[in-house]
């Protein structure tokens, strides 16, 4: 298994290109099942959950082309997807254990055919993410769904039909499989409580492209009036917010200067807006992002994590290792997980001080130094987070099981050797010699 081998008290200096969202690529691949026409997506990222999501769609018979392409002179993919007409309707254990984005096929499948079975997914130990918001609209537009044996089976007789949907709570995955379902129904569905992630406006963007007709874009209350069919798109993956807001992390923790190419600062003003109250220097661009926190002395900042436009989930784990270097105490606050403070203990070994209550908040104090150990990656942020301490240590940190890192971060140890940071990767060839 790799490892990574990271030499920390490098200032990092220089230019990242943000690679295309994973969190948006991967229901716009879900979506490509819609149609039998082709759906081509430009500017992917290359990622591992790319990989396991196209290996499950090649199963269903989904025929992918994939071209090598660049964006503002930075290599990148392009994917074709044409499914002319599924070969299975089943999307087995040993797919969807390695994902839980793979319960993005549901909605698609059961429009377009009106079966499918999926079995109940895996992906990372951040704590109980239940698939009842799904299937209970879905079952509100007339399918019906048995659970049995690990696997969902989902049945309608004839078409989805339109209805009032209203989430408990605004989940992202819930948003995106019912928008991608009810493009097919018959008659008009509204969601209430939609989330409002710029993933979900992207995968609006290629439905309405596709043909769907779609309205409330950016609001809590989407529209969605039903068609008989949808047709081939050009469409363009977002930059991924996720990691420019982590590799603005990686700027500020080591008191460096880093511009963030192709990032989208308006996706990220909520994380911005801490990062100038701790004291960093953000300057906005068209097309980029500078982070300046060079000779700046960070002072603490309480967050809480909230649904979009709110301060995400998925760079808790990066901030709470920021703070360990501010000045002063900080409280950070998970709203969304459970279990979301499993990096903590790693960070301890680290020399980190840090006090968690429940499972919900954790007062991080900064302190003097964090000295380099041996750490075990738990998920895919909290993977983030370690490197990030590992930067600043004093000394060697080992971070194992990198294979989280790599569901979601493009290149990682040679974007971060770009800006002048000691890492390299441990392959476990390399050790067995």
């Amino acid at each position: 298994m790799d490892k990574l081998k990271i030499h920390g008290g490098n200032q990092l200096n220089g230019k990242i290109f943000i690679s295309g969202a994973k969190n948006a690529a991967l229901p716009l691949i879900c979506a490509s099942l819609l149609t039998k026409d082709t759906v081509t997506l430009t500017n992917m990222p290359m990622l591992s959950d790319i990989k396991s999501l196209n290996s499950l769609l090649l199963q269903m018979g989904t025929k992918i082309d994939e071209f090598d392409d660049f964006v503002d002179g930075h290599p990148t993919k392009t994917y074709s997807y044409t499914t002319l007409e599924a070969t299975s309707l089943i999307a087995p254990y040993d797919y969807v254990r390695k994902m839980r984005a793979s319960y993005y096929v549901l909605g698609p499948l059961l429009a377009r055919y009106g079966h499918v079975e999926l079995s109940l997914p895996g992906g990372c130990a951040i704590g109980a993410r239940p698939m009842d918001i799904h299937l209970s609209a879905l079952e509100q537009m007339g399918a019906t769904i048995e659970i049995k044996n690990g696997y969902v089976h989902a049945d309608i007789n004839g078409r989805l039909h339109g209805a009032d949907i209203i989430f408990k709570v605004a989940s992202v995955g819930a948003t995106c499989n019912i928008l991608m379902a009810a493009t097919l129904a018959d008659g008009t569905t509204r969601i209430e409580n939609a989330a409002k992630e710029p993933e979900i406006g992207d995968l609006i963007d290629l439905l309405n492209d596709m043909g769907a007709k779609i309205s409330g874009r950016d609001t809590s209350t989407l529209t969605i009036e039903g068609v008989e069919s949808l047709h081939k798109a050009i469409h363009k993956v977002i930059p991924d917010r996720i990691e420019a807001g982590s590799y603005a992390v990686a700027a500020a923790i080591t008191r460096g200067c880093i511009e963030l190419v192709n990032a989208q600062s308006s996706t990220l003003q909520t994380p911005l807006s801490i990062l100038r109250s701790m004291g960093v220097e953000i300057t906005e661009k068209d097309n980029s992002l500078i982070v300046d926190a060079r000779g700046k002395k960070l002072v603490g900042q309480d967050i809480m994590t909230d649904f979009y436009p709110g301060f995400p989930t998925d760079l808790q784990a990066q901030f709470l290792a920021l703070m360990l270097t501010a000045e002063g105490a900080s409280m950070v606050t998970e709203t969304i997980w459970e279990n979301r403070f499993m990096h903590v203990p790693e960070l301890m070994r680290m020399g980190a001080n840090i006090n968690v209550h429940g499972h919900a908040s954790a007062i991080v104090r900064g302190v003097e130094k964090l000295s380099g150990a041996p750490v075990m990656a738990t998920d895919l942020r909290a993977s983030f987070a370690l490197v990030l301490a590992g930067l600043v240590a004093e000394g060697e940190t080992i971070v194992n099981r990198v294979y989280h890192l790599d569901r979601g971060y493009e290149k990682l140890e040679e974007k971060l050797r770009g800006v002048g940071a000691d890492i390299e990767r441990i392959k476990e060839s390399d050790e067995a010699e």
